[in-house]
């Protein structure tokens, strides 16, 4: 099936699963339009819409969609998230027929508290749980539950395609540089990711196995960042990763 990330809102993502007879699942269409126009402009089918969570910029598009081309709505279990077709949990299945699909679901709270990721095909929708170089803001969990999130996501296969729901690698890039200045696959992914911003190319998606190698928030265990976190080693990791979110909840990315 073909992937397309789709630019809406001012920095979201929505991800776009179509087949070879132009059946298609959107995921996190925080914005009906740039939806209807794909689809318009490739003769594209709307089957199916995977929502993540409940903010507005994930799901603001969906009602309208689901009424315009009969869609089914798949979301979690969440009363902010109205008019649902099948609600999903951790460990279920989200089966489709058109296109063909098969996803598990993945509870990911953190961000927010019935957050889930959807693992299928070589691919991860994660919604704001996993960007590139990063991981969302804590809105209603905490470190420890956000944490044990993000493992959950790393412990997937290295050839997972993250689709994560906003394009913000640059200014994580630059955030990660300060506290991992000497790690080469960081500073490759900076400068490629650099580039393809400058072309209006979206650095994602991006393999897990890139993700491992350069984002602070995977990485939390790793002996640099333990060095720039914690040189005294008086943490324990959930204490290291909360640290680590607090600075990149201060952290002001350089104007380039």
């Amino acid at each position: 099936m073909r992937l397309i990330a789709l630019p809406a809102l001012t920095d979201n993502y929505i991800w776009l699963l179509a087949d070879d007879r132009g059946d298609v699942i959107v995921v996190d269409p925080g914005d009906a339009q740039p939806v209807v126009d794909v689809c318009a402009r490739e003769n594209l089918r709307l089957r199916a819409i995977l929502l993540t969570h409940h903010h507005p910029d994930h799901i603001g598009g969906a009602q309208s969609l689901a009424a315009s081309t009969g869609a089914r709505i798949v979301a979690p279990i969440d009363a902010r998230i109205p008019n649902v077709d099948q609600r999903v949990a951790d460990g279920d299945c989200v089966v489709l027929t058109h296109p063909t699909a098969r996803f598990d679901v993945i509870a990911v709270p953190g961000h927010t508290s019935s957050h889930v990721a959807y693992h299928g095909h070589g691919l991860l929708f994660c919604g704001d749980t996993l960007f590139s170089v990063g991981c969302g803001r804590i809105f209603e969990g905490t470190p420890a539950q956000m944490l044990a999130s993000l493992d959950r996501l790393a412990a997937l296969p290295g050839d997972t395609q993250v689709c994560g729901g906003h394009e913000y690698t640059v200014a994580n890039c630059a955030f990660a540089m300060t506290l991992d200045p000497h790690n080469r696959e960081l500073r490759i992914r900076s400068e490629e990711c650099a580039a393809l911003r400058s072309k209006g190319q979206p650095t994602l998606p991006v393999t897990l196995a890139s993700e491992w190698a350069t984002n602070p928030f995977l990485r939390v265990d790793a002996p640099a960042l333990v060095d720039a976190i914690d040189p005294q080693r008086r943490l324990d990791r959930v204490e290291r990763f909360a640290q680590i979110r607090r600075r990149k909840d201060d952290f002001k990315a350089p104007v380039p």
